[in-house]
């Protein structure tokens, strides 16, 4: 069964960190290029980070470019987000997502003191 599955998302102080996973089985997710989104109510989705197949290229939103580190373990079939300097606007569920694979079912992070 192909499946992504997100994890980490929490409640977090303004200035505090929080690191996503996202688990990929029932596909190598070493063959696809790989990115994480967000959506908070009322706003589009917005398209946080995306990292090529290999690792080696990743890009960024200019609201997260900074603060914000996307990277892969293709052993362990895992993509992560790593997330510092937290701001209350970040506050969103965020997804992972694999081009013809579909999408996780998202995981909660909320900045708020």
């Amino acid at each position: 069964q192909v499946q992504l599955v997100e994890s980490g998302g929490g409640l977090v102080q303004p200035g505090g960190s929080l690191r996503l996973s996202c688990v990929a089985s029932g596909f190598t997710l070493s063959n696809y290029a790989a990115n994480w989104y967000r959506q908070s109510p009322g706003k589009q989705r917005e398209l946080v980070a995306a990292i090529s197949s290999a690792g080696k290229d990743t890009i960024y939103a200019d609201s997260v470019k900074g603060r914000f580190t996307i990277s892969r373990d293709n052993a362990k079939n895992t993509m992560y987000l790593q997330m510092n300097s937290l701001k209350p606007e970040d506050t969103a569920v965020y997804y992972c997502d694999v081009a013809h694979i579909g999408r996780g079912q998202g995981t909660q992070v909320t900045v708020s003191s």
